[in-house]
């Protein structure tokens, strides 16, 4: 079992950067390979980026491709989002997950456990 909370959401103007981070609990955490999702205001969970179990390989949804970046320090349980030139688009809940799966996943059901959630605001 592992239990996921995430942090560092806010309001950001368009450009700025904000750094989220999800702590996890549990002694396996080393062992999944982690993601970040968004959910905006009357859309679909979306995949935003993941990480292995190394972290030596990460992947990007095009959307946000060249301004995120994942990472995951296993010694600290703790995954990172770091988010910069920030857009009104990027506007929604974020959420981190965790997969019992090798690899990278895209997709939502390949997730076995997921955090509360945490807001980001861009603002125009």
């Amino acid at each position: 079992q592992v239990q996921l909370v995430e942090s560092g959401g806010g309001l950001v103007q368009a450009g700025g950067s904000l750094r989220l981070s999800c702590a996890a609990s549990g002694r396996t955490f080393s062992t999944y390979s982690l993601g970040w999702f968004r959910q905006a205001p009357g859309k679909e969970r979306e995949f935003v980026a993941a990480i292995i179990v190394s972290g030596g390989s990460t992947y990007y949804a095009d959307s946000v491709k060249g301004r995120f970046t994942i990472s995951r320090d296993n010694a600290k349980n703790t995954v990172y989002l770091q988010m910069n030139s920030l857009k009104p688009e990027d506007t929604a809940v974020y959420y981190c997950a965790a997969s019992k799966l090798v690899g990278l996943s895209t997709t939502l059901a390949r997730y076995d456990y997921w955090g509360q959630g945490t807001q980001v605001t861009v603002s125009s």
